[in-house]
């Protein structure tokens, strides 16, 4: 086992590459390339697309240009503005530029990230022991009260959209990310890879440090809760599966109103039958595994 981390590095299997999509990030996103640069195992490419930015973030990736010859900046005119559409679009740009390159992985890496330089080794070897992980990331940390904690709500089969790693037959097998009115292309692409055979997992020991967490958006985290409920009735979730996720995020800040508002958000796009993004056959599939899940904490609640 000690050999296994050369072994990695030195594997032609282990390319891989990254798309950053990026608007107006000029206060983290130096973290994030300093993250990458220092990795053991190097992206074969990377393409940060500035999606639209009118301030210094630009400038920060062009200074690294040089030195660093796999970073592609690609200067987007984008939405005029920001949504979960035009995120999903702006990767999409960045994948036209390696979708003919040879590697092994393609991961989706958010603008406000850091990890450390073990990061993408560390997750190499994940794939490396287990040939049916089709999709993994790290475990997000992010800023409490001084310091970066673990999310409050996590599950180790979701993995983050800001670090998403695919093996590049998953994400072929999917069709790759696609855009959803309310969000959720990172949940579409975790069922996706499911209903293809393979397997999801965040990895706990593997921090990865989110430096602006969504109760930073102009939303609010009442109204981040409102468009989460419609994002899942978007997305298909079973009523009952919401309702039982709607009472577990009650313990979420601001307590009691966080789970009230997401729960009035899934009923507010359900009473309108409002047209999901996804077909019915996705429908039926994340359904049943929401009920499995279901079955079996009831199960293990019993015992």
């Amino acid at each position: 086992m000690s050999q296994a981390p050369d072994r990695i590095k030195n594997s032609s299997s282990s390319k891989y590459v990254l798309i950053t999509p990026a608007r107006n990030e000029e206060a983290f996103i130096e973290q994030t390339i300093q993250s990458v640069i220092s990795q053991t195992i190097l992206p074969v490419k990377w393409v940060i697309v500035s999606d639209g930015s009118t301030d210094k973030t630009n400038s920060i990736v062009e200074k690294y240009l040089s030195d660093h010859p796999y970073i592609h900046l690609l200067k987007s005119t984008g939405d005029n503005n920001r949504n979960f559409g035009s995120q999903v679009r702006a990767i999409n740009k960045g994948y036209e530029i390696v979708k003919e390159m040879k590697y092994h992985f393609i991961g989706n890496l958010d603008a406000d990230i850091s990890f450390g330089s073990k990061y993408y080794e560390s997750i190499m070897i994940k794939f490396e022991e287990n040939p049916r992980l089709g999709l993994a990331g790290g475990f997000l940390y992010e800023p409490n009260n001084g310091e970066f904690k673990p999310r409050t709500v996590y599950s180790l089969q979701a993995v983050p959209h800001a670090v998403q790693l695919f093996r590049r037959a998953t994400y072929e097998a999917i069709g790759g990310y696609i855009p959803l009115k309310y969000g959720g292309a990172d949940w579409y692409a975790e069922v996706m890879s499911r209903m293809k055979g393979w397997e999801v997992h965040a990895f706990r020991e593997i921090p990865v440090r989110h430096h602006k967490p969504g109760n930073l958006s102009p939303e609010g985290m009442l109204g981040i809760a409102f468009r989460q409920g419609k994002m899942a009735y978007n997305i298909g979730s079973d009523p009952m599966f919401e309702l039982l996720k709607c009472i577990k995020r009650l313990k979420v800040r601001p307590y009691l109103l966080f789970g009230l508002k997401r729960l009035a958000g899934f009923a507010s796009a359900y009473l309108k039958r409002e047209d999901r993004g996804v077909n019915s056959e996705f429908v039926q599939f994340i359904r049943k595994e929401q009920r499995s899940r279901l079955i079996v904490r009831i199960a293990n609640k019993a015992r």
